[in-house]
């Protein structure tokens, strides 16, 4: 399925403000995942925004894809960073054992319920063997939509955790904490550190 319509339209007309507002420090998560990786890995990014974990990745001396479904987003991560960036949806991912990883810093959060089995078995199937992915999401009850009303997928912790094995990665970290979201309201996330086999 497509991804949503309002949450996509958000993104374009607040490419300014989230590039600008949220500063450009990389997310706290990013280094200790880039540890687990081969110096000159693959990495495929999901959801790249503004550029700025991107251009860490890429400062790290890492071969990076940078994605993003916004095509404001994309334009603004290459006007700030230079990273390369190209627009993809999560619906369109279809490579095949082109990635040593796949990092996707608070993005599939967006992706519809009845879509993320898909997206993340998609997301297997583009791991090279070995390969590394993290996400992490904010946790709920259910799909419904924020106070901004973007799309979100806000799933139970054991539930994703379930969908990333039947999958076929196994969960090599896992860590929930506290966070405020953009809309202003306090909600537990997930983060979540999986691998397939070698």
């Amino acid at each position: 399925m497509p991804a949503d319509p309002a949450t996509i339209a958000f993104y374009e007309q607040q490419a300014p403000h989230y590039t600008l507002s949220f500063g450009q420090a990389p997310s706290p998560h990013l280094d200790a995942f880039l540890d687990r990786l081969a110096p000159g890995a693959r990495v495929l990014e999901l959801g790249c925004g503004g550029g700025r974990d991107a251009a860490r990745i890429i400062e790290r001396g890492f071969d990076l894809d940078a994605t993003d479904g916004t095509a404001a987003m994309v334009r603004k991560a290459n006007e700030r960073f230079d990273v390369g960036a190209r627009q993809m949806r999560f619906d369109e991912l279809d490579a095949v054992a082109q990635y040593d990883a796949v990092w996707a810093n608070a993005c599939l959060l967006h992706a519809a319920w009845a879509d993320l089995p898909g997206i993340v078995t998609a997301i297997h199937r583009a791991l090279r063997p070995g390969g590394w992915h993290y996400a992490c999401y904010k946790l709920g009850d259910g799909e419904g939509r924020d106070l901004l009303g973007r799309l979100h997928n806000f799933p139970k912790a054991e539930w994703l955790v379930d969908l990333y094995q039947q999958a076929g990665f196994a969960i090599e970290d896992r860590c929930e904490y506290a966070g405020q979201a953009a809309d202003g309201t306090q909600r537990d996330w997930l983060a979540l550190t999986v691998r397939i086999a070698p």
